[in-house]
């Protein structure tokens, strides 16, 4: 979201001022892309963008949200789009989008039986934010700030991250990290492969695998982290921690714009966050070479990155706090992954009226566990 003058807001503003319920919809890069304004600031909508306003007495704003997302509407905005390099739907043509209305009664049924799917997933994500940030914290105030239990009595010796405890030892990030290690990946039959579009730009989880055949890219297990090493993608923080590898399939295969992290004399978790820290991102941007626009990590160029390696009490105390943390974010992840299966298998049947919304019972967190 970008801030402008007043002045600018009131000219963008002159036919329509955006209203809390509005429906949003993308009509250029990337064409078909739909959601609600659910506050009530005060936005305008760039020239990419057309909104929709539901008359209440006929329609449900929540209904037509789901029903752009169906294959019947998503069809007809890409009927409509044209353009040779940017796909595109012209302003008049959005208006012409036939939508399927049942009943009002219908609608706000359909519409809560899927809210309920997302009421649930943001409240499994904001879980998931609390967890991380508690984690990130723990690591600033342990390694960064050396406020660590015990350090009131602890002594203090100089070193090039500045002075740090008696006992700890400033390393290079070489020494105490595998930066992309060599890692097996069988090249018969199809695995899990992980996008760059998976990583997320402020949290661990990798949402959005994909299965392919073969053993190309990046390499790596459970445990490792996952750092984009390309422009804008560093820039904007994808990073990724990799927990989700089944016993039947250790390793796994991604982007080749990935440099994979993997604690040797540290922690996972530690290796993770110190991968997110303001520091090492600091560095890395820095570090980028090559044309513009497609600006790149080398990795020799973050092997003499310093890092801290704490005493084996104070590594342990740490992994005993952030392990339960990460592991409970994993719960919370799957169950995410779940609760979205579930609302796209019924969405377009809710939708369409394929199946009646009278048997349909609204979600709850136990059901979506073992889905």
């Amino acid at each position: 979201m970008k801030y402008v003058e007043q002045s600018t807001y009131q000219k963008w503003t002159r036919r329509q001022v955006p209203r809390k319920g509005d429906i949003i919809l993308t009509r250029e890069a990337p064409l078909g892309e739909v959601g609600m304004l659910r506050t009530d600031d005060n936005v305008f909508l760039g020239q990419r963008l057309v909104s929709y306003r539901v008359d209440p007495a006929k329609a449900d704003n929540r209904f037509l949200l789901y029903a752009f997302q169906s294959d019947y509407l998503q069809s007809q905005i890409k009927a409509f789009g044209s353009g040779a390099t940017v796909e595109h739907m012209r302003v008049p043509d959005a208006k012409k989008l036939r939508v399927l209305l049942p009943p009002l009664a219908t609608q706000h049924r359909i519409a809560s039986i899927l809210s309920a799917y997302d009421d649930l997933i943001e409240n499994n994500t904001r879980r998931i934010a609390i967890l991380e940030e508690m984690a990130r914290r723990l690591y600033e105030e342990w390694f960064v700030q050396f406020r660590f239990p015990g350090h009131e009595g602890a002594g203090f010796k100089e070193s090039e991250l500045g002075r740090i405890p008696d006992g700890w030892r400033c390393r290079r990030l070489e020494e105490v990290v595998a930066l992309n290690p060599r890692t097996r990946v069988p090249k018969d039959g199809e695995k899990l492969f992980i996008p760059m579009g998976a990583l997320s730009e402020s949290s661990m989880t990798i949402v959005g695998t994909e299965r392919k055949a073969g053993n190309s890219g990046a390499k790596f297990q459970n445990g490792d982290t996952l750092v984009a090493r390309i422009t804008p993608c560093l820039e904007n923080g994808k990073t990724g921690f990799v927990d989700f590898l089944p016993d039947d399939q250790p390793t796994a295969c991604g982007s080749t714009e990935f440099i994979v992290l993997r604690s040797q004399t540290l922690c996972p978790e530690m290796v993770y966050l110190l991968a997110r820290s303001e520091r090492f991102r600091d560095v890395a941007i820095k570090s980028m070479s090559g044309a513009t626009g497609r600006q790149r990590i080398r990795v020799e160029s973050i092997k003499e990155f310093p890092v801290v390696q704490p005493d084996d009490e104070t590594l342990r105390r740490f992994q005993e706090f952030a392990g339960p943390c990460f592991r409970h974010i994993r719960v919370l992840a799957e169950k995410n992954t779940n609760l979205r299966t579930q609302r796209d298998l019924l969405l377009p049947k809710l939708v369409s009226g394929e199946i009646d919304v009278s048997d349909i019972p609204l979600p709850n967190e136990e059901e979506t566990e073992a889905a």
